[in-house]
């Protein structure tokens, strides 16, 4: 029903498109800039926004979609709920031939991670769940959580877990599991053999994560990783008696006409995902080696991914992502509570010495994204309580609540993760150049 409904959804908004489509080609403008508006548009300076300095961000995301660079981009910027840029770069396909639109759909992969936290935190607001709750009030076989402590692949040894698992430590990061950390490597061998990624369902998922030890015990590291958040939305599905695909459609797309949003592109819009590409041994940017990327459009995963499942726009996640900036209120429909969306945005990471993540000392976490501790100690521009996340295929999102702004990034590039030649990471020069141009 969540992909018939998705399609309805889209065949109504494309009837629209290709009226107001007509309209502006008689008026002399070209169909391909047609993007329908996600949020209020004002002009930069009446926001507070040198256009001037914007131009150093316009030229230096030209250069960086060029013929040596990444295919093409999207970027929105919005302050006090207006958008002031919302700019297209490049191209979409992998050939160049096709300009990059606005209204592109990209893989935004574990920018997931954030919409899976508001679904877990939708059920709590309503009595169903409690951020305390172990993992196993609501999943068989979680009750006695195992902690790796030496041995081999074949005859691993393990101890009992001080603690169970809570929502909270899934949440946050903290339950334990094997995240690439250092010591990690047995605890990652033992996962990928059992491989929960490998499963047809959530439910099977989580019937094999209970053969995962875990790496620590709960709540005494910060150690990222996707298995949490496919956990939480196994936890969603059980409280809600809903598939998880049908909640987020339910309860967060549509009431945030997040319409260009879901686990699958409609067959008619497929034409808008942007190829997604890797760097080769020989310095050229080639399709990436996956499913996703050879049918562009299909699930990225056999099962709805809470961790990073989904496809967006620039335009959608700026809804969502101005939601939690107004306080979890958009449009005049209440998502969220204030007081819920305040907690989202806190650091969690307090119980522990020091209380930063794995990437940044400078750097906590909330629920679903970092939380800015101190932007002179992270080196990049930027405010305390800035929140925000990426995806794996070099997209970003950051809302500041000090300064009322929304910015996103989405390209569509997998890096290389073996020390070889490949395109320069970006969003770093994105945020800074964002920054600069406050008054």
């Amino acid at each position: 029903m969540g992909e018939v409904r998705s399609t309805l959804t889209y065949t109504r908004r494309s009837r629209w498109l290709v009226t107001l489509a007509t309209v502006l080609l008689c008026v002399g403008l070209p169909a391909t800039a047609v993007a329908a508006t996600p949020l209020p548009e004002a002009r930069p300076e009446s926001q507070g926004i040198s256009s001037a300095r914007l131009q150093r961000l316009h030229d230096y995301l030209r250069t960086a979609t060029g013929a040596d660079g990444y295919l093409g981009g999207v970027t929105l910027l919005a302050r006090n709920g207006r958008i002031v840029d919302w700019q297209a770069y490049g191209h979409r396909d992998l050939a160049r031939r096709v300009p990059m639109r606005k209204d592109a759909i990209f893989r935004i992969y574990s920018m997931t991670k954030t919409v899976t936290s508001v679904a877990v935190m939708l059920l709590v607001e309503e009595g169903k769940l409690t951020l305390d709750d172990p993992l196993s009030r609501y999943l068989p076989g979680f009750a006695a959580p195992q902690v790796l402590i030496g041995g081999s692949i074949d005859a691993p040894k393990l101890r009992p877990a001080d603690q169970p698992v809570t929502l909270h430590e899934l949440l946050t990061h903290t339950a334990g599991y094997p995240a690439g950390r250092k010591g990690d490597e047995l605890g990652l061998t033992l996962m990928e053999r059992i491989d929960p990624h490998g499963a047809a369902d959530l439910r099977g998922f989580a019937e094999r994560m209970r053969r995962v030890p875990l790496a620590a015990d709960p709540g005494t590291r910060f150690g990222y990783d996707g298995a949490s958040l496919e956990l939480l939305a196994r936890v969603v599905e059980v409280v809600s008696g809903q598939s998880f695909e049908s909640f987020l459609q339910q309860r967060i797309f549509e009431p945030l006409q997040m319409r260009d949003t879901g686990f699958r592109v409609p067959a008619a819009q497929r034409s808008r995902v942007v190829d997604l590409t890797r760097m080769n041994a020989a310095g050229r940017l080639e399709l990436a080696d996956t499913a996703s990327a050879r049918q562009p459009g299909e699930p990225l995963n056999a099962y709805p991914s809470g961790a990073g499942g989904l496809y967006s726009t620039a335009g959608d996640y700026a809804r969502f992502a101005q939601m939690l900036l107004d306080g979890g209120t958009l449009d005049g429909h209440q998502l969220l509570g204030r007081k819920t969306v305040e907690l989202m945005l806190r650091n969690h990471l307090g119980m522990l010495d020091p209380p930063v993540t794995q990437f940044s000392d400078a750097e906590g976490f909330g629920l679903g994204g970092y939380v800015v501790l101190d932007p002179a100690r992270r080196g990049q521009l930027g405010s305390p309580g800035q929140f925000g996340w990426s995806g794996a295929a070099s997209t970003s999102f950051s809302i500041d609540p000090h300064e009322h702004l929304l910015m996103i990034l989405l390209l569509q590039h997998l890096p290389r993760d073996d020390g070889g030649k490949d395109l320069p990471r970006i969003s770093r020069n994105f945020y800074d150049l964002v920054y600069q141009a406050l008054p």
